[in-house]
């Protein structure tokens, strides 16, 4: 395949717990800081641990230790800890972890899905086999979701009823990696009666899109995440875009990233959208641009 499709991924390595390393993209990553006094939040997820103030803004602090379920930094371990700042789905956040290591480069092909045997709550989306280490990529939308469970709400959205019959009358493909990423987006349809197929990866849609296809129904929308394991959305579209015998489907990419670069080249790679998400309106306007289009 052409390398247009590909794009290496930056990964920030951090330490949680032990000698095991994690990772995270580093275009979810604003700043690194060194601990900082933080200012307490009453009433807040036991995870949080308050606010910092970044560029002239609160951003709550959550122990990313203790909100995936390993003990708490104690006031002496944070002294030598670090602060990722982060950008994820509209909102800055703070992770406080117990030591960053390195920053490495690899692509989403060498990403491995979690092994099923792990169960839904686990927050991993894959692991990276260095040779050296396994790397556990973080699910920063499934620990937001467990901190911050009211970010699961999805707003209502009105359409009207020709809308609603439009939708209805399309074939849509739902691809994420992230559980919580699914439910958001399986709600939204789910809320107005429209029917839909969602998988997991990039792969796995592949044979959707062609099996479909094949029977005489192709897909109309597809709607995918740009960063998951394996077969991740860059080449997801670009697959699609390459192949000339599929009929071509409407492709929305989006991304919990709000990153100018990333959205730029999901157009690059064939995509007709890029949205940062998670934005109900946003999506079904997407959607039915596609419908019109």
């Amino acid at each position: 395949m052409s390398n247009q499709g590909k794009q290496s991924q930056k990964l920030l390595l951090f330490r949680l717990f032990g000698s095991r390393l994690f990772g995270i993209g580093t275009l979810k990553i604003r700043e690194i800081l060194p601990f900082r006094r933080v200012t307490k939040l009453p009433h807040s997820h036991h995870a949080v641990i308050g606010t910092a103030t970044f560029r002239g803004s609160a951003v709550p602090v959550i122990d990313m230790s203790a909100a995936v379920g390993y003990p708490a930094l104690t006031k002496e371990e944070r002294e030598n800890a670090s602060i990722i700042v982060t950008d994820v789905q509209r909102r800055e956040i703070g992770f406080l972890v117990r030591g960053v290591q390195q920053i490495i480069e690899t692509d989403w092909k060498s990403v491995m899905p979690p092994p099923k045997a792990l169960g839904a709550n686990v927050f991993i989306t894959g692991l990276l086999d260095t040779g050296s280490n396994i790397i556990q990529l973080l699910d920063v939308e499934l620990l937001l979701a467990k901190v911050y469970p009211e970010s699961l709400d999805t707003q209502e959205v009105m359409l009207s009823e020709v809308q609603s019959e439009t939708l209805g009358s399309l074939n849509i493909l739902l691809v994420d990696d992230s559980q919580v990423a699914r439910k958001q987006l399986s709600d939204v349809l789910d809320s107005k009666g429209i029917h839909y197929h969602v998988t997991s990866n990039g792969s796995e849609a592949l044979k959707i899109l062609l099996k479909e296809h094949d029977s005489g129904h192709p897909i109309d929308i597809l709607v995918s995440d740009i960063e998951m394991p394996g077969l991740d959305g860059y080449e997801l579209a670009f697959n699609v875009r390459d192949n000339s015998s599929l009929e071509q489907p409407y492709i929305i990419l989006h991304t919990s990233l709000n990153s100018e670069m990333s959205l730029s080249y999901a157009n690059q790679v064939g995509a007709n959208e890029a949205l940062t998400k998670f934005d109900a309106e946003e999506l079904l306007q997407a959607m039915l641009r596609g419908a019109s289009s």
